[in-house]
């Protein structure tokens, strides 16, 4: 195993990081947002509004993408370890 293999394998673990981590953090910003700006304009300053209506909406999105976070991850470690199996062949 090279430095080219070693930065390949990282790079594709960070792409993955990326792709399932993005969703569920890019929902909890929208709500977050929605949720300030509706406390805004309502003058209504409850803290537990906030972290709970946030809390709801990423806990549903990681119940509706996770097969495929599930799939995402089983694949990548299947490729990883077939890697390993190859260079420890060689």
């Amino acid at each position: 195993m090279n430095e080219g293999d070693i930065g390949t394998i990282l790079r594709e673990a960070m792409v993955i990081a990326v792709k399932l981590g993005g969703l569920p953090l890019l929902v909890g910003l929208a709500v977050g947002l929605v949720v300030s700006l509706l406390q805004a304009i309502t003058q209504i300053n409850d803290q537990a509004l906030s972290f709970l209506s946030r809390a709801i909406a990423i806990g549903l999105t990681l119940v509706l993408i996770g097969p495929f976070m599930l799939a995402t991850l089983s694949s990548f470690t299947t490729a990883l370890f077939d890697r390993f199996i190859t260079i420890g062949g060689s």
